[in-house]
């Protein structure tokens, strides 16, 4: 193909939920009131104190390792990053199995620590999901979420492979050219760097950041695809785990195929959900008395749109397949997205005005499309996650999964269907078809699930503490709608921030109460 699909992105979304699943309810208040109980706020005037670790990874040379120092310096991009952080890059190895040989820059941000040296934990990695996401752009927009957790960590996050500063994936037609041409513009202008851009190679550049850091063992916060990372780094460096957050998890379960099909089931549900709320408590619904009206009306308005697309604001249009992902991103926020959801579905159809609806589509993903250098979010996702897939299915199934995923979901399947072709013809081998997560010997590691996530379902938070081990995966679930619960979930918040603080987890089978309960 010379053109990729969309890719549905696995990102930090805002509130999340569903219907109890596990055996213990904690509340947000009563025994679980303790745990939401913060230090005070503000910068220690005692001079900093760095860390230094005395375990480098294994097989670097000492160039890597000892003989490195990450200088940190007023950052000078992006813009919302120059007052308040600094910056710095990390030489790793290209290639791993020949770590003496090119070398690459990985972009690195940082936020210091605002509390006492003698309180300080360490360096807290974050990664807001993706795969594609600069880090070094998501700092900032992110930060008001973690703030809390600044008065015992440094807040640290990075461009991986392939994104924004660090070796970033080219695969337009030009220099400047930061779309997706197809996989021959990848291969022709990216080729010496798409073997290196999987997950697994991202893992190590996380091993030696964390001993760059300072620290002996790895604290890291993922979401969303930035479950699969840290799940694949406890699997790899199991003696190097931390305290690690994985929310809104992947399946590890699943391969790509199966992934867009349980993607977009629960995406579906999360509308229909949506249209039976509208139909009970919005006056003039526009997706009418419920989800079987809800689908019929969107599937007329998507015709209506592949016929003639909407304006959607100055040089903007808005057809068929930009109705799903808009609506999609407005499905992400939750319950909190379903009143401005109805507004913009009420303009296109009565009005034929797709503004609305793509400016709050635009406004949900703005913190994760934040200007870097170059935002090749596109091409590094498609990179990144064809390197990381084995999957290169003939034509006869991709046709055949096509059809499967249009048949999962009258509103989106159409849209989703596309993403079947993302790697059928990309030019080199992927690592596997699923996540290898088994980390047996880790420390505890806190996997967080919402039951009503559109994007990565809770099934998959299920499998991912399964999977990671006895004793190491611990799940907490969260009633909630949207893509991601903390810090919207007050009990989420306790029980995260209270593990990140003390290393102790929730008892294993905790449930959050929340807006779906």
């Amino acid at each position: 193909m010379s053109d990729a699909p969309p890719i549905r992105s696995r990102r930090p979304g805002l509130p999340v939920g569903a219907r109890i699943i596990a055996v213990v309810v904690l509340t947000a208040t009563g025994a679980f009131g303790a745990w939401l109980q913060h230090d005070p706020p503000g910068r220690s005037a005692e001079p900093r104190t760095e860390f230094t670790a005395t375990n480098p990874p294994a097989g670097l040379p000492t160039t890597l390792t000892t003989g490195q120092h990450l200088h940190w310096s007023r950052c000078t991009s992006p813009s919302t990053a120059r007052t308040g952080y600094d910056c710095a890059t990390m030489k790793a190895p290209l290639d791993y199995r020949r770590p003496e040989g090119r070398t690459i820059d990985v972009a690195l941000i940082r936020r210091e620590a605002t509390g006492p040296n003698a309180r300080r934990i360490g360096s807290l990695v974050l990664n807001f999901g993706g795969p594609g996401v600069s880090g070094v752009s998501g700092l900032p927009g992110f930060l008001n979420q973690y703030e809390p957790l600044l008065d015992r960590y440094d807040l640290v996050s990075f461009d991986p492979r392939g994104v924004g500063a660090t070796i970033p994936v080219r695969c337009g037609k030009t220099v400047d050219d930061t779309g997706y041409d197809g996989a021959d513009a990848c291969a022709e202008y990216s080729g010496a760097l798409l073997p290196y851009l999987g997950t697994s190679h991202t893992a190590r550049d996380l091993d030696l950041m964390r001993y760059l850091l300072g620290d002996e063992r790895l604290h890291y916060f993922g979401v969303s695809y930035g479950t699969a990372l840290g799940a694949v780094y406890a699997h790899m460096y199991p003696s190097h785990v931390g305290r690690l957050v994985l929310e809104a998890s992947v399946d590890p379960t699943e391969d790509r195929d199966e992934e867009q099909i349980s993607q977009v089931k629960a995406v579906q549900a999360a509308f229909d959900r949506f249209a039976a709320h509208c139909a009970a408590h919005v006056r003039h619904c526009p997706t009418g008395d419920g989800p079987e009206e809800a689908a019929r009306r969107m599937a007329r308005l998507a015709d209506r749109l592949e016929k003639k697309p909407a304006p959607a604001g100055p040089g903007r249009s808005l057809d068929a397949d930009d109705l799903a992902y808009a609506v999609s991103d407005h499905l992400d926020l939750g319950a909190d997205g379903w009143a401005p959801l109805a507004k913009a579905l009420t303009a296109l159809i009565d009005h034929n005005d797709g503004r609305p609806l793509s400016k709050g589509a635009d406004d949900i993903g703005s913190a994760e499309r934040a200007a870097t250098p170059r935002d090749n979010s596109r091409a590094a996702r498609t990179a990144i996650t064809c390197a990381d897939s084995s999957l290169r299915p003939g034509f006869a199934r991709l046709d055949r999964d096509e059809a499967r995923v249009k048949a999962a979901s009258p509103v989106f399947g159409a849209a989703w269907s596309s993403g079947v072709y993302l790697c059928y013809d990309w030019p080199f081998d992927g690592e596997r078809a699923t996540l290898q997560v088994s980390a047996d010997g880790a420390a505890p590691v806190l996997v967080v699930g919402g039951t009503g996530d559109p994007i990565t379902p809770y099934s998959g938070a299920r499998h991912m503490a399964r999977a990671l081990g006895d004793g190491v995966g611990v799940l907490l679930t969260a009633e909630e709608e949207g893509h991601g619960t903390y810090p919207q979930n007050r009990c989420v918040t306790g029980a995260v921030d209270h593990y990140l603080r003390t290393g102790r987890t929730p008892t294993p089978g905790t449930v959050c109460r929340g807006g779906m309960s």
